[in-house]
């Protein structure tokens, strides 16, 4: 089941309830993303941000200012610039992993070439910062530039971490919270924030969007191993290729005795993989349970960011959010 199947029911309650909302963001997002000298960049971004994402973080955004009561025009400014730093990161990761596909399409780096998607990514981030901008609001802008700071440093913490088995579960879980965690709370907190919540109010929405973006990440990582290419956009196994060392690693390198610490090494340090290495890495994560503790922390943090929701008011879009942090962990329950 992915978050875009029809059975999924808080995302498509969350959609249809700020479907006029989502309609304006749509509507800004195609106004902005147009350039009158470099016809490039709409091309470019047009196959990334019409290829039917899910659109989640920014009706995050739209969602809690909307619970707040605000009514004002600027949480729709808020949420495109959410969905332009998005969508700006994807560009770049997509050239760092040297990634083939997307979404289940062909990547844009792929399409056109490197500097495209580069250049490109660097327009997003600018659009995005000259519309937080006409909020007018100090507030968030050092929200959303401190995000996209975190964002960043933890890019780069990645390609640090990456392919070292001394990668422990502390640095992983600062890399995620930079690399997905960040815009989910950012944008969880400026729609608070520009609905002039309260300080209790905003550092809630603060709370949940931090721990819903860890459970959807590691929960991410976790369906590399058992998901489906339908479901995760990308190939089964493609971080494992990828050398990647995210918590279900972590988790079998710890419990390893020293004939499967040489496996794991051969083929993540070294990257000397052979046919058959994937199914003796998901037999060694089996052995020691890495898939079930991974399962269980996403499952942890689900609940830490419903338990966020208490501090906020009574609301049906509460309601969504709070099945919308039960339904990330469903896909692997």
């Amino acid at each position: 089941m992915s978050l875009d199947d029809k059975a999924t029911k808080p995302h498509d309650r969350l959609a249809e309830a700020l479907a006029a909302e989502m309609s304006a963001v749509n509507d800004l997002i195609r106004a902005r993303m147009s350039s009158e000298h470099a016809p490039r960049i709409p091309e470019v971004t047009a196959h990334l941000i019409e290829a039917g994402g899910k659109r989640l973080r920014p009706m995050l955004t739209l969602a809690a200012a909307r619970m707040l009561g605000y009514d004002g025009p600027y949480h729709v400014h808020l949420a495109a610039t959410v969905e332009f730093i998005h969508t700006a990161t994807l560009l770049h990761d997509d050239v760092v992993d040297e990634s083939q596909q997307r979404r289940g399409r062909p990547t844009a780096n792929l399409l056109w070439d490197n500097k495209s998607s580069v250049l490109v990514g660097d327009y997003l981030l600018a659009r995005g910062f000259q519309l937080m901008t006409e909020t007018d609001n100090m507030r968030v802008l050092n929200i959303l530039s401190n995000a996209s700071a975190v964002i960043a440093e933890g890019e780069v913490l990645q390609l640090t971490a990456a392919q070292d088995l001394r990668t422990d579960e502390g640095i992983y879980l600062q890399v995620i919270r930079g690399k997905t965690a960040a815009l989910f709370s950012a944008a969880t907190e400026v729609g608070g924030v520009i609905a002039g919540g309260t300080d209790a109010q905003v550092q809630a929405l603060f709370e949940y969007g931090d721990a819903l973006g860890i459970a959807f990440q590691m929960v991410d990582d976790l369906l590399d191993y058992g998901g489906s290419a339908a479901e995760t956009g990308k190939n089964v196994g493609d971080d494992f290729r990828e050398r990647k060392v995210t918590l279900p690693v972590i988790k079998a390198v710890a419990a390893a005795d020293a004939a499967e610490r040489a496996f794991w090494s051969r083929v993540i340090e070294k990257g000397k993989q052979e046919p058959g290495d994937l199914e003796e890495a998901l037999a060694l994560m089996a052995k020691h349970g890495a898939l079930e503790a991974t399962k269980a922390e996403a499952i942890a943090w689900a609940d830490k960011a419903r338990a966020a929701l208490a501090a906020l008011p009574d609301h049906p879009l509460r309601a969504m959010l709070d099945d919308l942090a039960d339904f990330v962990v469903a896909r692997v329950r």
